[in-house]
């Protein structure tokens, strides 16, 4: 019982409409497009620290699913400081790659945050967070996005997930993802710029799947099994989907929510 209140306080802070069952969840995305922040970011970097910090204070702002869905991707290409965090994937350093490539940047770097696909350096002097998700979650949803969630024990999850674009227009390049991350991580750092530093994090990227492409009638649906490490934390897991613009980045609706049994 305490497992179901839990999540439907979770669906109703987050303004979703979801479904509990004894070992299944699900919900549908709103109307409003919900805005995606990617970090990426690295145990091996000392200026990432910061920024990790401020990327995990943003749902004690009141920055909950309903407005942004966070995801932190530890890349690898910092692991020969002398510190090989245990969160990166070579996966993430290609992922930030091409979206490095895809806005013309010269360089790759960490850390980095990716705003709705675009480069996002906040001010120095002040905090424009607020405003330029304000902006983006006036505009009405260009996708609709469902997530089901099945799980028989601890150590697996099946994900089901539809994306529709309705507009012929946006289908153009649309493809969708499905993300795996938990919360409240932490690591005592002994070797490289990092050490004697413990480092905490939130929203990281356990698995990600994709790209999904989506039919002719911009229409997607696809099943994820995902084994769950012994480590992971189930209470702090979560799956989020996104439908993004291949071409430009742009993301048309994005969709989190927690991993319940």
């Amino acid at each position: 019982m305490a497992r179901i209140c839990s999540l439907l306080t979770a669906l109703a802070l987050s303004g979703l409409t979801g479904t509990v069952g004894a070992a299944q969840c699900a919900a549908d995305s709103g109307q409003q497009r919900v805005a995606l922040l990617e970090l990426y970011t690295s145990e091996g970097c000392d200026s990432c620290p910061p920024t990790d910090r401020w990327f995990s204070e943003l749902p004690g702002r009141g920055y909950h699913p309903a407005r942004i869905v966070t995801l932190a991707f530890h890349v690898d290409y910092w692991n020969y400081l002398g510190w090989t965090d245990p969160f990166s994937r070579p996966q993430y350093s290609e992922r930030q790659k091409a979206a490095s490539a895809r806005n013309r940047a010269r360089v790759v770097y960490t850390p980095q945050l990716l705003l709705n696909g675009g480069d996002y350096r906040r001010p120095a002097l002040f905090d424009d967070i607020g405003d330029r998700l304000g902006k983006l979650n006036r505009d009405v949803a260009r996708a609709r996005i469902s997530l089901q969630l099945h799980s028989e024990d601890r150590s697996s999850l099946q994900v089901t997930a539809t994306a529709t674009v309705a507009e012929a227009a946006a289908r153009d390049m649309a493809q969708a993802w499905l993300a795996l991350y938990e919360n409240n991580l932490s690591n005592q750092v002994t070797r490289g710029e990092n050490r004697g530093r413990r480092l905490r994090h939130d929203f990281v990227v356990r698995e990600l799947a994709g790209p999904f492409p989506l039919d002719a009638r911009g229409e997607a649906k696809w099943g994820r099994h995902f084994n769950l490490d012994p480590g992971w934390k189930s209470g702090d897991m979560h799956v989020a989907a996104f439908v993004q613009n291949e071409r430009s980045g742009d993301v048309l609706q994005a969709l989190a929510i927690p991993y319940c049994r």
